[in-house]
């Protein structure tokens, strides 16, 4: 599901990964290599109507990547060793877009940083199905848990030494 119903259905997380989007912009992606092996990318992502978006540079190999295999991970940035944030993780399939999806976070990028890509180059939105975030706190960590059509599930797990 796009941004905009993952933001319906689950609201709390979808809140956590708006703040982390808007202030960062920065994420993590994950990839599959054509052999399977994973591939990690920094990428800048943005809003951009209903959809979560990043452009990619045209024929990178992150984007070529999701031309061949849409499944795909995206991370927040860890703010340091004790990460007090937390870690965002949102799970799902690349969608590539064109035309007027394109032009939108042409945009978007503009309206952030004065600046835009020039065709052609690739640009994506992320059709969530499974999200996660997880703090740290005490002697254990709090996991909340949503899968798409679930109710978010919310857990405290104790270390265990």
């Amino acid at each position: 599901m796009r941004w905009a119903e993952f933001s319906q259905e689950c609201p709390e997380l979808a809140e956590i990964a708006r703040e982390r989007i808007a202030d960062a912009h920065i994420l993590l992606l994950g990839t599959l290599r054509a052999d399977g092996s994973p591939r990690i990318s920094a990428v800048e992502c943005d809003l951009v109507g209903d959809d979560l978006c990043s452009g990619m540079i045209w024929q990178s190999m992150k984007a070529l990547d999701l031309v061949r295999d849409p499944r795909m991970t995206v991370h927040s940035l860890p703010a340091g060793l004790s990460n007090p944030d937390g870690d965002m993780k949102l799970y799902g399939m690349a969608v590539a877009v064109e035309a007027e999806q394109k032009r939108a976070y042409e945009r978007t990028l503009h309206a952030r940083i004065k600046w835009s890509p020039s065709e052609p180059y690739h640009c994506f939105a992320f059709d969530i199905t499974t999200a996660g975030f997880v703090t740290f706190r005490g002697s254990g960590r709090d996991s909340w848990h949503w899968r798409a059509g679930s109710l978010l599930r919310k857990d405290f797990r104790p270390d265990v030494a």
